[in-house]
Formats: structure tokens, sequence, C-alpha cells
């Protein structure tokens, strides 16, 4: 027997109804009966227990009844725990969603404003980088790539710190297995909206410092690290086209 395999009379749902009575979930806040059976709870925080459903073993109103002793009783009882069953099933879906949407909202504290930062460091890197084709840069070559090492070197720092961060929000995932949110939906919900935009690496990508895939999604480090390669070999290179390294 299935929930909509189960056609029961108004009377059936208001004896199954009254005996499941002291076994429902806290949070459970209307049962609708038509046109067909469905639950809705108040909003759980993450922060409760995850809800359990009860044993009725003992129950007398509830206990298993066999359907050749008693036909009624066992296809009301049957009903009630499939019905008992699947509110709870929906009570931890709500739960494991609203955990892993606490745990995000707390794992992503810092990260717009860390994000910010580091997206501030690359655009003044990109400027210092560029810089280095003007003509004017000729004039002041050593000041030059000072200043684009200092803006390296910050890059690197902001992206270590929002690498700390992103770590966080990566590994919150692997503490909830069970929720079926997509995890820029649960940012949303958190309250991170501009979250899509944030470059979280796969949880095991961070503390990696050997990276095969060049196409693979590495951590920020990891890419400004490349960055940085691929504009001190351009540097060295022009340095030794002009004579200025041998």
């Amino acid at each position: 027997m299935t929930l909509t395999d189960f056609q029961a009379t108004s009377t059936e749902m208001k004896e199954i109804l009254g005996r499941l009575a002291p076994y429902l979930p806290e949070n459970l806040k209307t049962i609708d009966t038509t046109p067909q059976l469905s639950f809705t709870f108040a909003p759980f925080t993450g922060r409760e227990q995850r809800p359990a459903m009860p044993s009725t073993h003992d129950d007398p109103k509830l206990s298993y009844v066999s359907e050749p002793d008693d036909p009624g009783e066992h296809r009301i009882r049957e009903a009630a725990r499939r019905i008992l069953f699947e509110m709870y099933h929906q009570a931890r879906e709500a739960w494991d969603d609203a955990a892993y949407i606490a745990s995000l909202k707390k794992a992503a504290a810092s990260a717009g404003a860390l994000w910010t930062n580091y997206e501030q460091a690359l655009e003044d890197l990109s400027l210092r980088y560029e810089y280095l084709r003007d003509p004017n840069a000729a004039a002041e070559w050593r000041s030059a790539l000072s200043r684009l090492i200092d803006a390296q070197d910050s890059a690197m720092v902001t992206a270590v710190a929002f690498d700390e961060c992103a770590e966080k929000i990566a590994n919150a995932r692997r503490r909830h297995p069970y929720t079926a949110m997509e995890r820029d939906a649960a940012l949303v919900a958190a309250g991170y909206p501009d979250a899509k935009d944030w470059h979280i690496a796969y949880t095991g990508e961070y503390g990696e410092r050997r990276f095969v895939d060049l196409a693979a999604r590495p951590p920020l480090e990891e890419r400004v690290r490349r960055l940085v390669d691929e504009q001190d070999a351009h540097v060295l290179k022009i340095s030794r086209l002009t004579g200025a390294v041998s």
C-alpha cells in the first residue's frame, strides 16, 4: 500500500490522524487531506535536532495487526504507519536544507568582503602589468616592475584569504550529505545572492600543491600563482631581448 493507493473516508482519516497525534513532528504546521495528503512545516532553523520518526510498536492503536486477523485494523494501521513515515521523511528533507543553509550562512560571513578585496587586487595587478607595455614605462622600468611585484603579492594575499573562507563553504556540503539543495541556491537562501560570482573550488583541491590538469578549477591561490608565473616569464623574456639581463 502506498499513500496514493490509500483512499480514506473522512472518518477513517480523522481516526488515523487522531492515533498519530502524539507522534507528529514538532514543526508540523498543517495536514491537508484534499485533494491529496500533504504536509506543511514551520521553518526549520537547522539548529534543532534532525527529525527522527518515533517508534509506534508499543502503541496498542498502532502496533502491527495482520490482515487475516483484522482486515479493517490492518488497513488503518498500515496507512497510519506510511503516513507517519512520509511525514517524517518530508520533515527531514526540510531540516536538511535548513541545516545546510545555516552552515553556509556562518561559513560565508566574510566571503563577500574577501572576494571584493581579491577582485580589486586582481584589477590592480592587471593595470600594473598592462602599464609595462606603455612607452612611458621605459623611463621608470625598475619602479614599474617594483609596483608589479607589489601588486602580485597583494593579489596572492587576497587570494589566500578568500580561499580560506571558500574552503569552509566547500566543506559545508560534506557535513550535510542528505540535502538536495545546490550550493548556489543554498547560498542565496543564506543571504548571499552574489555568491554565484565567487570562485569556489572542489573540496579536495584545497591544500593541494600539485595541479596537473591546467583546465581544472583550482583555488585562487593556484590561479594567481599561474598568472604570476606567466607575467614573470614575459618580463624575463623582455629583459633578455633588451639586454637588461644576460
